[in-house]
């Protein structure tokens, strides 16, 4: 018999679908039905609804329908209605913010209006959905974590869309809607101010980026290496360590001198995770607004070559 391997198996249940919690939880704006996917099932849970939208994930979900169709209504434009220029090119297409001139004002639709308006229901869109996870955390009794980890990508969001452009007083210094026109800004964005290399908020953000990635492998391999153990059952193992936790935690302390716990490694996760947001914030807020070239501040600090 071959030995039991779980990287790309997963065991999937089939019986009545689970409603999950129903006491003291309000369960009217759920849906009532659900199913079972097996391509689901490949991936997470096989298990799909019943889902709970409420007025905030409807709010959420029409006004970023609206962000995407506007989006695609002047792209489509752009390919002079033709279907076939709209799929050749559609990586090229581009909603830009208005131009320098128009500052912090409206401008007409073809020259930024059209960008405003999208990105104000990207905005509710983002802030309604952020609120609904707040929300339903709250509903079902949990801590905020996953509510305040997205709030640091939002954080990112607001700064490259609106706190930073307002601070340098026009909505040309946000970022454009379009595939390469977005690699485009980041690439122009460095080698206006003296390559974001040398700031020292972007080189943080890489770390916890790498970071996070490293951690995130070695911790889904190591609970992967012990589910034939019940290491998957993690909460049991955090209770009450069994075999699955007593390897792994012995496997880390033979190769790398020492190892997290089961419940630590999910901090570490966490927080490695947030602060990839969190400090590349900064380093973008600080850009233009007080430091105008990174290479000449690298310099007066030390670690650029002076010449």
């Amino acid at each position: 018999m071959a030995e039991y391997q779980n990287i790309f198996t997963q065991v999937q249940v089939r019986g009545h679908v689970e409603p999950g919690m129903i006491e003291d939880v309000e369960v009217q704006n759920r849906t009532s039905g659900g199913g079972f996917s097996t391509l689901a099932g490949w991936f997470g849970n096989a298990q799909l609804g019943p889902i709970y939208l409420g007025t905030l994930g409807v709010v959420s979900l029409a006004t970023g329908a609206i962000w995407f169709m506007l989006c695609g209504a002047w792209f489509w434009y752009q390919a002079d209605l033709n279907p076939a220029v709209f799929l050749r090119d559609l990586f090229w297409f581009s909603l830009e913010p208005p131009a320098e001139e128009y500052g912090l004002g409206f401008a007409p639709l073809a020259e930024g209006g059209l960008w405003l308006i999208a990105s104000f229901f990207l905005l509710v869109s983002v802030i309604t959905w952020w609120l609904r996870t707040y929300m339903r955390a709250v509903a079902l009794g949990m801590g905020k974590h996953v509510s305040y980890a997205f709030a640091s990508a939002i954080w990112l969001f607001l700064v490259l869309g609106l706190i930073r452009p307002v601070l340098m007083g026009s909505w040309s210094h946000a970022v454009p809607y379009g595939i390469f026109s977005h690699l485009d800004w980041t690439n122009l964005f460095s080698l206006t101010y003296g390559n974001l290399f040398y700031n020292p908020f972007h080189a943080l953000s890489i770390v916890f980026l790498y970071g996070s990635a490293l951690l995130f492998a070695m911790h889904g391999a190591t609970i992967l290496a012990v589910s034939r153990f019940g290491g998957d059952r993690e909460l049991e193992q955090i209770a009450d360590r069994g075999t699955a936790s007593e390897r792994a935690a012995l496997f880390w302390r033979w190769t790398m001198g020492f190892n997290a716990t089961m419940e630590g490694i999910h901090r570490w996760a966490w927080w490695f995770a947030v602060l990839v947001t969190l400090t590349g914030g900064i380093g973008i807020l600080l850009t233009g607004t007080v430091v105008d070239n990174w290479y000449i501040w690298a310099q007066d600090h030390g670690f650029a070559p002076l010449n």
